[in-house]
């Protein structure tokens, strides 16, 4: 009772005369600490941000402004290096092209392996001059013995494809590759293509690439750039898209015009084998066993070169808990990188001061870690907190102008998305705590700092969902003809629709009316094929087909088709036509079942006669038109 006594005794009478009310003393405690200790540490805060914002801002407007030098120019990868195609020797034949080898690592993918392999199988290059080897971790004895069925079966069709298992899973995906190498058959190979499960390389993709590394000894790595099969099936890949989409168009392609390095984004691209085994190999010490071997590769002097219409098809994360996990790997490893590698860059003796600048400053500090944690401190945190503190201003230019420009400049990777703007603002800040939390991890190395996660892929199973999905709302295109729009303005046409697979990302609301022609009427026609349908407004969902038949020819001709189309028919005399049609459920039957050719050829005689293109021929309640 008496510390009691004398606890109460210690406190202000203004906290005692308020100590029952819980808001008075929370107020309390904020009037008590804001000037002395929340002004102070806001205003700190305030101050580091912009200079992260000018940071990030700087970076920005630099790699603008070399991409339009760059697209201005026109400093193709083909104008900078060498880049003669490959073409058979007459006295060497196929020997005179090197070995190549293709990795495709995978785990557990069900969905993807026959894509990937079948992709993999498929590339166009002397069949005795390329090793497939499929680097097979699955920890799933039926999927393991599927992608083991699956090599087994291009094998037999003459392919060298070879699969390989290990007893454990140590380093992941780099541990795999690195076990990869070290077969006998790879010590004749002269360069590596590397691919992930989803990735599907077009069969042209080596006679693309090779050639600088053959032409250029100085190249140790050709990269291309990622295209999306799934970009379209959600907004969140509509978003991640986006991001990508700047780091491909701007980030890769600024870095290789300007310094020849950028990050090996460790999937669709072609190592030079001895520049790889001379970094040192694949290393497991990080979780992006890529960056690091290119940082290490560029620190020995060696070149890269990225090839921005070079396009391989692989597939986005679609679901959140797939992109969480891509997007810690993708945080976390490059922080924990930079603090095991800061060092070593800045001591360096073999690259230009420049480089190495390029290198730990713009490539690293800003990029990696400036750009996570200033998009979640100063725009989640700092900026909303000065709100309840009045005493800190932060400047217009601070919270409005810069973010803005970065924003826009961000928006250059993917044009088409350019109205979706604000939803990508409100998605990275979103995403920005989960970066932040897995930066901060790999610079203190805490934590499962170095925990990979394999991004799920669902291949055939996205086509399937893809597949039983409802057609989503018609959209239009800017300067689309207006016989499309006609079309997709008939609400109520019955026609059927063919569109382009989402996973193809091709004409995706092309819509296709599906037109019915008779067997008599094609076989008379041959290879003259009829107009194009039209329909009006008003019509059923289901219309009663007619013909529409060029003016050009005689009516003893249309009389002819007529008569043919009656051949199939029942006894045009006759009502049986009619009934049977009827009890068959059907809303419309040949002309040839209700009118004799006396009938039919009077009403066109009559048509033609009078300048008419429509013949009307009555039965009951109902008529059919024939369009001429």
């Amino acid at each position: 009772m008496d510390k009691l006594s004398t606890t109460s005794a210690m406190l202000p009478d203004a906290f005692r005369g308020v100590r029952d009310d819980i808001s008075g003393q929370v107020g309390f405690i904020w009037q008590q600490a804001k000037a002395p200790l929340i002004v102070p540490l806001l205003k700190l805060a305030v101050g580091v941000c912009l200079v992260m914002s000018i940071m990030l801002f700087v970076e920005r407007v630099y790699m603008g402004i070399v991409i339009v030098l760059v697209k201005l120019f026109g400093r193709r990868p083909e104008k900078r290096y060498k880049c003669e195609p490959m073409r058979d020797d007459v006295e060497l034949g196929h020997s005179g092209f090197p070995m190549v080898l293709v990795q495709i690592p995978m785990y557990n993918e069900k969905e993807v392996y026959q894509l990937s392999i079948g992709a993999a199988c498929g590339l166009s290059w002397p069949s005795d001059r390329i090793i497939i080897q499929v680097l097979d971790d699955s920890t799933d004895p039926a999927i393991k013995a599927l992608v083991e069925l699956e090599c087994q079966r291009w094998a037999s069709k003459g392919i060298n494809i070879k699969y390989e298992i290990r007893d454990n899973r140590n380093g992941y995906k780099a541990g795999a590759l690195k076990e990869g190498m070290k077969h006998s058959y790879v010590k004749m190979c002269d360069y590596v293509a590397i691919f992930d499960a989803d990735f599907q390389p077009e069969p042209d993709f080596l006679w693309r690439s090779i050639p600088f590394l053959v032409h250029n000894p100085e190249i140790a790595l050709v990269q291309a750039r990622w295209k999306f099969v799934n970009a379209d099936e959600c907004l969140m890949t509509r978003m991640q898209e986006m991001s990508l989409g700047y780091h491909f168009t701007v980030e890769q392609e600024v870095g290789s015009s300007t310094y020849a390095f950028f990050g090996f984004n460790g999937t669709a691209g072609v190592w030079r084998i001895s520049a790889l085994n001379e970094a040192g190999g694949w290393k497991d010490r990080t979780t992006v066993e890529d960056m690091d071997l290119a940082v290490r590769a560029s620190l020995k002097g060696w070149k890269f070169v990225y090839i921005g219409d070079l396009q391989v098809k692989n597939e986005l994360p679609s679901t959140l808990k797939a992109f969480r996990y891509q997007q810690h790997r993708w945080s976390c490893g490059p922080a924990n990188l930079f603090r095991k590698m800061a060092m070593e860059i800045i001591t360096n003796k073999k690259v230009s001061m420049w480089k190495k600048f390029y290198v730990v400053y713009s490539f690293f500090f800003v990029r990696k870690i400036v750009g996570h944690i200033v998009t979640f401190v100063f725009y989640c945190v700092v900026l909303p907190a000065t709100v309840l503190v009045p005493e800190v201003k932060v400047p217009k230019w601070g919270a409005v102008y810069i973010p803005s420009i970065i924003t826009l400049l961000n928006a250059v990777g993917t044009p088409r998305s350019f109205h979706l703007l604000m939803f990508w603002i409100l998605f990275e800040n979103v995403m920005s705590l989960h970066r932040t939390k897995a930066t901060v991890m790999g610079l203190l190395e805490a934590g499962n700092v170095n925990e990979w996660v394999v991004t799920e892929k669902l291949g055939d199973a996205l086509r399937t969902k893809l597949g039983a999905k409802a057609p989503r709302k018609l959209r239009f295109r800017f300067g689309e003809s207006r016989k499309k729009m006609y079309l997709k303005l008939k609400g109520t046409i019955f026609c059927y629709i063919r569109s382009s697979s989402l996973l193809e990302a091709g004409n995706v609301n092309e819509w296709v009316v599906t037109e019915k022609l008779g067997d008599a009427l094609k076989t008379k026609l041959g290879a003259k094929a009829p107009r194009k349908l039209r329909f009006r407004f008003g019509e059923r969902k289901k219309p009663r087909r007619f013909w529409r038949i060029s003016m050009k020819m005689s009516w003893q001709r249309i009389v002819k088709v007529i008569l043919r189309r009656m051949e199939k028919g029942l006894d045009p005399n006759s009502s049986e036509g009619m009934e049977k049609a009827r009890s068959d459920g059907k809303r419309s039957v040949g002309l040839g079942n209700f009118f004799t050719m006396d009938e039919v050829e009077n009403k066109i005689k009559k048509a033609l006669s009078d300048g008419k293109r429509r013949a009307v021929l009555n039965y009951g309640k109902k008529c059919t038109k024939w369009e001429i």
